[in-house]
């Protein structure tokens, strides 16, 4: 059963929902109602550019059209009832439910990786997993659409000195699936997405932050070796089969199990030295070493198809 990554602004903020194409908008008024804290009844979503009212509910959310990266608007009245935000979703193998707020014990928790295929999509498909909790390999093509966008309609932020290129030639580039993601496509999601992105650094230990003037109520986490992303979840102790991929912001505990992580990771030299790596050009078959070779080469005839040699 294919899914759909969604993004739900309400006033009580953003939250990212992963449910199913064929899930019927009544169904997923529901769903909205719970983590909006907006009564049912008269509940109004909106979707698109400009915002427009969804007037059907017994058409599924694929017959809507709804797709990956799309934001839905919800707008009502306050309800009575509170809810702990969860989202079910299908993965590889079984059923997986993101428990947003569910306790981790006193105890720092054992959080773990999960290891994504080393190609210049990793980062968008590691961001898959945390907001989507499965696999998909799809994730980049829709979240290259959101950065060309967000870099497009704010070319003041988004200038040639902080792209390295022109805006309007960044926007192809970051298009192309053989570009990779970095630190600017990171803080461009953690906007889109409304939570807080902590990347740990396997080389120097550290923890960036993304998003983290925001204010926002979850953070998921990353992890980068130099060249390549990978997601990190908790395993349920209360349900087999479920994970967690979204927490609070205010639980040191995670971010202390991810310091953890990052210092065993460096001590035993778990990540990729960008300055000696060599890499291969797929397009005229030049090698280079380390990350200033590929981004001259890169510049100076475009190629952008590279892979470890």
């Amino acid at each position: 059963m294919e899914n759909v990554v969604l993004r739900l602004k309400c006033r009580t903020g953003t939250y990212p929902m992963t449910v199913p194409l064929t899930l019927k908008m009544s169904d997923l008024r529901e769903q909205v109602s719970l983590l909006s804290n907006l009564s049912e009844t008269n509940l109004k979503l909106l979707m698109g550019f400009p915002p427009k009212l969804i007037q059907k509910d017994d058409i599924t959310v694929e017959d809507a059209g709804l797709k990956s990266g799309d934001t839905i608007i919800a707008e009502g009245e306050s309800s009575s009832h509170t809810f702990v935000p969860q989202v079910k979703v299908a993965t590889e193998s079984n059923i997986m439910k993101h428990v947003t707020d569910q306790e981790i014990g006193n105890e720092v928790p054992l959080i773990l990786r999960k290891v994504v295929p080393a190609d210049n999509s990793c980062l968008f498909t590691s961001m898959g997993f945390v907001m989507g909790g499965r696999i998909d390999l799809n994730s980049g093509n829709y979240m290259r659409e959101i950065i060309a966008s967000a870099v497009k309609n704010d070319k003041e932020t988004f200038n040639e000195a902080v792209l390295g290129k022109p805006n309007t030639d960044y926007c192809v580039w970051i298009q192309n699936p053989n570009s990779w993601g970095g630190a600017i496509e990171v803080s461009i999601l953690a906007d889109f997405y409304g939570v807080e992105i902590a990347v740990i650094d396997t080389q120097s230990g550290s923890i960036s932050k993304f998003g983290e003037d925001k204010n926002y109520a979850h953070r998921v986490f990353l992890i980068y070796d130099g060249i390549h992303y990978d997601p990190l979840y908790l395993e349920s102790p209360f349900a087999p089969g479920e994970i967690q991929t979204l927490f609070p912001t205010n639980d040191e505990r995670m971010l202390e199990a991810a310091q953890m992580l990052a210092n065993e990771a460096k001590s035993s030299k778990q990540y990729t030295d960008v300055n000696r790596f060599t890499l291969k050009c797929n397009d005229c078959g030049y090698i280079m070493i380390g990350q200033t070779q590929a981004q001259e080469h890169a510049k100076s005839t475009t190629h952008t198809n590279f892979i470890e040699y």
